[in-house]
C-alpha cells in the first residue's frame, strides 16, 4: 500500500513567480485604501477597489476578468463541434471508395449486388455506418477504414469521460479493450456502492491498485474520483446539448457502433447516471454556441467545455461579489493554465496583499463585524502623508525630512523607534528592554545572551520649545464634499495629527469639525466621516470648543487653525439649539467674532485657510484675521496639508519654523492672500 501511494505522488510546475521578489508593498496599498476611505468608502470596499484596480506592479482583478471573458469568446469563435462527424465522414468515404474499386475489378454476380448496395447507402454517415455493420468487405483497405471508424468512436466516447483515452487506446489490442471494459464495470460497481452509502475505502484502494493507470491525476479518495469524473461527464453532456439536433442524433446512432458493440455505450450511460446522482450541483443541462471553423472531436470538445466552465468559475471568483469573498478563492492553477503564468503571479500577489493587510493588523473588524482601518494603519497612513507634506515644505526634492523634535538638542525625555538617517543618541535602557521583550516573546532565554535587532533601537528626542495647545477646525459642510475638498481636508488633519503625535508629543491637538453644529472627534472618526446634506456652517460653535480646549491647557501656547470654504451661516443658541440663515445673519457673524476675540485674549496664534474664491468668504476671513492679528492662507487643494502643517510649525516656534520660513516658502508663488 505504501509503495502504491508513493507511486501516485505527483509534482507540478512551480508557478509562484520570482522566489526572490520583494514582499508586497503595503505602503502603496495603504495609501490607496486610505484615500478611498477618506472619500467615503468603507475599508472593505476600499480594499476591494484596490484589488480590482491592481497595483503599480501587478494587474488587478478587473483586467484579469476582462482577459478571462476574452479567452472565453475566443474559444467559442475558434471551434465547432463537427470534428468527430467529419472524421467519420472522411473514413467512410475512403472505405466506400476503396470497396467500389475492388468491386469494379470483380466480375461475379455478388459483386454487382454489392455495387447496388454501395450505390444505395443512406445519405447520413451514422445511418451508412449502421447499414454497413454486417457488410462482407472485399477490399482490405475498405475493411480497415471501417474498423477505424468503430475504433475512433470507441476512443472518442471514452475520451469524453476519461481525458487522454483517445491517444492511449490508439492501435489498441483486444486485450486493451477488455481491460477498459473491466475498468468500466468495476467503476460502475464502486460508484453504486458509494451512492448507497457503503464504506468504499477498501474498494477504492483495490480499484486504484488495479486500474490506477487509467487515472493519471491519481485521486486520493473516492470523493476526489467522483469530483473529477462528474466534472468531465457533465461537460460531455453540455457538449451534446450544444450540438444541433441533427448532429446529436447522428452521434447517438454512431455511438452504438463504438468498438463494434453497444456494450460500451451502455456502461458509459450507467456511469453517467450514477455521477449525476452523486453530483447534482454540476451543470448537466447547459449549452454553448460554437461559431468557429476548427472542428473538435468528442474528447477535445469535452475538454473545451470543461475549460469554459473553469473560465466561468474564474470570472465568478475574480468578481469577488459573493459574501465573504477572499482572494484565496481564486483557482491559481486554472488561471495559470488558461491565461498563462503571468496572470497567476498577479493574482497570487493580490492574494498576498490582501492577506498581509489583514494579518499585519492594518484592517481590524469592529464590534458590528465591519472592517475599519486599525490604529497601526492610521499611523502608517499618517507617516506617508507627513512625508508628502515635508517634501512640499522643504521644496528640496530627495532631501531627507528633519527628524529632530527640537532644535537646540535638549532631551525631552521622550523616545521613539530608530529610523534610517537618525543621529540622535540611543536610549540604552529602552533599547535593551525592547531586546529582552522580543527574545522572550520569540521563546528565547535572555540569560544566554542577547543579539540586538534594529527594531529594538530607540533614540532620545530633543526639545527646544514650549508646549502648544492646537485646535484644528475643519469645515465639514456639504459644500466641502461637493467641491472636491473633502479628501484634502481629511489628509491635512491626518498629517497634522501624525506630526503632533510622533514629533511633538507634548503638544495637545484637538480636532473639531463644524457644519450645522460643531463637535470634537478623534482622527479615526474624522477620517471615516461621510458627507451629509445639512445646511449650516457653525464657526461660532467650533470656536467655543476651541477656546474650551485652550483653557484646559493654560500654560501652553494656543494655536488656532481654521479650514473653511464658506461664511458662517449658523450659530449656537443659549438653549443649545442651532440657528441657520443665509445670507449670514448679523447675529451669527457677531457671535463668531466674539469667540474669536476670546481666542485672541487667550493669546492664540490664528491662521485661516480659505478654500475657494467666494468674495464674501474672502472679505470675512480677511477681517477676522486682522481682528485677531492672524493671517489668511489661500492654498491650492494639493498644498493644503503643507499649508496647515507649516502654519502650525511657525505658530508654535515663532520665528524659527522647523522646515524654514513659511512665508519665504510660499510667498513667491502667489500663495498668500493676506
Amino acid at each position: 500500500m505504501a509503495e502504491r501511494r508513493s507511486r501516485r505522488s505527483r509534482f507540478t510546475r512551480y508557478a509562484g513567480g520570482d522566489p526572490l521578489a520583494p514582499p508586497v508593498d503595503l505602503r502603496e496599498a495603504l495609501d490607496a485604501i486610505g484615500e478611498d476611505v477618506m472619500a467615503g468608502y468603507s475599508p472593505e470596499r476600499a480594499m476591494r477597489e484596490l484589488l480590482r484596480q491592481g497595483t503599480r506592479d501587478h494587474t488587478g482583478l478587473d483586467e484579469l476578468a476582462r482577459r478571462v471573458a476574452e479567452k472565453r469568446r475566443e474559444m467559442l469563435r475558434r471551434h465547432n463541434l463537427d470534428g468527430t462527424l467529419e472524421e467519420v465522414r472522411r473514413l467512410l468515404d475512403e472505405a466506400v471508395l476503396a470497396e467500389r474499386k475492388q468491386l469494379a475489378r470483380d466480375l461475379d454476380d455478388d459483386a454487382r449486388f454489392a455495387e447496388l448496395r454501395m450505390e444505395n447507402l443512406p445519405p447520413t454517415p451514422a445511418a451508412a455506418v449502421t447499414e454497413l455493420s454486417d457488410y462482407p468487405w472485399r477490399s482490405t483497405e475498405g475493411r480497415e477504414k471501417y474498423e477505424q471508424i468503430k475504433d475512433l468512436l470507441g476512443r472518442e466516447l471514452l475520451d469524453q469521460r476519461f481525458a487522454g483515452m483517445k491517444q492511449a487506446l490508439e492501435n489498441a489490442t483486444d486485450e486493451d479493450r477488455a481491460a477498459v471494459e473491466e475498468m468500466l464495470r468495476d467503476l460502475g460497481d464502486l460508484l453504486e456502492a458509494h451512492a448507497r452509502g457503503d464504506d468504499t475505502s477498501q474498494q477504492f484502494e483495490d480499484f486504484m491498485e488495479k486500474h490506477g493507470d487509467f487515472f493519471p491525476e491519481q485521486p486520493q479518495s473516492v470523493e476526489e474520483l467522483v469530483d473529477a469524473l462528474a466534472a468531465r461527464s457533465a461537460a460531455a453532456q453540455r457538449m451534446m446539448a450544444s450540438m444541433s439536433p441533427e448532429q446529436r442524433a447522428e452521434l447517438m446512432q454512431l455511438s452504438q457502433q463504438a468498438f463494434g458493440s453497444p456494450a460500451l455505450m451502455d456502461q458509459l450511460s450507467r456511469i453517467d447516471g450514477l455521477l449525476q446522482g452523486l453530483r447534482p450541483s454540476e451543470d448537466w443541462g447547459g449549452s454553448e454556441r460554437f461559431e468557429g471553423e476548427q472542428g473538435l472531436g468528442l474528447g477535445d470538445g469535452t475538454g473545451v467545455l470543461q475549460d469554459l466552465a473553469l473560465l466561468d468559475a474564474l470570472a465568478e471568483q475574480l468578481s469577488q461579489s459573493h459574501p465573504g469573498a477572499r482572494m484565496d478563492d481564486v483557482d491559481l492553477d486554472a488561471l495559470d493554465r488558461l491565461l498563462g503564468p503571468d496572470a497567476a503571479v498577479d493574482a497570487r500577489a493580490l492574494a498576498d496583499l490582501e492577506k498581509a493587510l489583514r494579518d499585519t493588523g492594518m484592517l481590524t473588524r469592529s464590534a458590528d463585524g465591519s472592517l475599519r482601518l486599525s490604529p497601526k494603519a492610521m499611523r502608517e497612513l499618517g507617516k506617508s502623508l507627513l512625508r508628502d507634506v515635508a517634501g512640499r515644505l522643504s521644496n528640496r526634492g530627495g532631501q531627507r525630512d528633519t527628524r529632530q523634535a527640537g532644535a537646540a538638542g535638549e532631551q525631552s525625555g521622550a523616545t521613539r523607534q530608530w529610523e534610517f538617517g537618525d543621529t540622535e543618541p540611543w536610549d540604552t535602557t529602552r533599547t535593551m528592554t525592547n531586546a529582552i521583550t522580543r527574545v522572550v516573546g520569540e521563546g528565547g532565554d535572555p540569560g544566554r545572551g542577547l543579539r540586538l535587532d534594529i527594531r529594538d533601537v530607540e533614540v532620545t528626542e530633543t526639545e527646544a520649545r514650549t508646549q502648544a495647545a492646537v485646535a484644528l477646525l475643519v469645515d465639514t459642510s456639504f459644500s466641502m464634499a461637493m467641491d472636491g475638498r473633502w479628501v484634502p481636508m481629511k489628509r491635512t488633519a491626518l498629517a497634522l495629527h501624525q506630526l503632533v503625535s510622533t514629533r511633538f508629543r507634548g503638544d495637545q491637538l484637538q480636532l473639531i469639525s463644524f457644519a450645522r453644529y460643531a463637535q470634537t472627534m478623534d482622527i479615526e472618526t474624522l477620517t471615516a466621516l461621510d458627507a451629509e446634506w445639512d445646511k449650516g456652517t457653525n464657526l461660532h460653535h467650533a470656536l467655543l470648543l476651541a477656546n474650551r480646549h485652550f483653557r484646559r491647557y493654560p500654560n501652553a501656547q494656543p494655536v488656532l487653525l481654521v479650514v473653511t470654504d464658506g461664511e458662517p451661516t449658523s450659530h449656537l443658541e443659549p438653549g443649545g439649539g442651532v440657528f441657520f440663515d443665509y445670507p449670514p445673519h448679523p447675529r451669527t457673524l457677531a457671535l463668531a467674532v466674539r469667540e474669536l476675540d476670546a481666542s485672541a485674549r487667550l493669546g492664540a496664534q490664528v491662521t485661516f485657510f480659505r478654500l475657494g474664491d467666494d468674495p464674501g468668504l474672502a472679505r470675512f476671513v480677511d477681517s477676522m484675521a486682522r481682528r485677531a492679528d492672524g493671517r489668511v492662507v489661500a492654498p491650492e487643494l494639493g498644498d493644503l496639508g503643507a499649508a496647515v502643517v507649516g502654519s502650525y510649525l511657525d505658530g508654535r516656534t515663532p520665528g524659527q519654523a522647523a522646515f524654514g520660513s513659511y512665508r519665504d516658502l510660499f510667498g513667491g508663488r502667489g500663495f498668500w492672500a493676506g
